[in-house]
């Protein structure tokens, strides 16, 4: 069988012990080379035979996850973050289902957490934003029209966007159409929980220029929002006053 595993942010302490384990006893891995740390590799047994995606295309992969098949091999396919999240999984579970080739998932920790991590800050403030949209903006690869960036922006909400480092002066541009100003903070965070990560802060209206001036064009998240800086109100859950299932109030 397949079993589709995500490889977490970056960092190889932060697999899930349940995709450690699948990796200690691979026979044939098939892993995200741009975007998966190869140290991982290294939990394999000396005889695993590995593949790595960056360099095949859809058919190759299945190709490999056949011939595995008619060894009587189960595959480990492994993905860089979770691999819900632009992960192209699911043009892969369809053709499995369609050859009754079983397959099942396991989650990963998603660059997005790990970016969170990396700037100290919480996605959800209370009186700031209560939704974190993830998105990337359209690039070869077209997003439905509703999904524009400046459609997006219009909420105001937390953003965390993928896959848009090399195009930071049309994502200034079109997060500016919407409810953000030149002064909203932002962040690029580059390889969340890589030894070489960097973390550069900003304002919107300099986000383009700090990814020049950092050279950052590439395998980074640009987050955006006040959640970054600010005032936040209190979370009511804690409060005193607040009273829970578990808990009475205590004024």
């Amino acid at each position: 069988m397949v079993h589709f595993v995500g490889a977490g942010p970056g960092a190889p302490d932060l697999i899930t012990l349940r995709g450690a384990e699948y990796l200690k006893t691979a026979s044939v891995v098939i892993y995200a080379g741009s975007l998966v740390n190869p140290v991982l590799l290294g939990l394999c047994p000396p005889d695993c035979r590995i593949f790595n995606s960056a360099e095949m295309t859809l058919e190759q992969v299945l190709a490999a996850i056949d011939q595995a098949e008619r060894e009587g091999k189960d595959t480990i396919r492994l993905h860089s973050g979770d691999p819900c999240l632009y992960g192209a999984i699911q043009e892969q579970m369809d053709v499995l289902k369609a050859k009754n080739i079983p397959f099942d998932l396991t989650p990963g920790v998603s660059s997005f957490c790990g970016a969170a991590a990396a700037v100290e800050r919480e996605y959800t403030l209370p009186g700031i934003s209560q939704t974190v949209i993830i998105t990337r903006m359209a690039g070869r690869t077209p997003v439905p029209e509703g999904e524009r960036m400046a459609a997006l922006a219009a909420h105001g909400a937390t953003m965390v966007i993928f896959l848009s480092a090399s195009l930071l002066e049309g994502l200034q541009e079109a997060l500016l159409q919407g409810a953000y100003t030149h002064q909203t903070p932002a962040a690029l965070v580059y390889k969340a929980t890589w030894p070489e990560e960097k973390v550069v802060h900003c304002t919107l209206g300099q986000l383009a220029r700090t990814g020049r001036d950092h050279g950052i064009s590439q395998t980074a998240l640009v987050l955006v929002g006040d959640f970054l800086n600010g005032p936040y109100d209190r979370s009511r859950l804690y409060a005193p006053d607040f009273s829970t299932g578990y808990r009475r109030t205590t004024e």
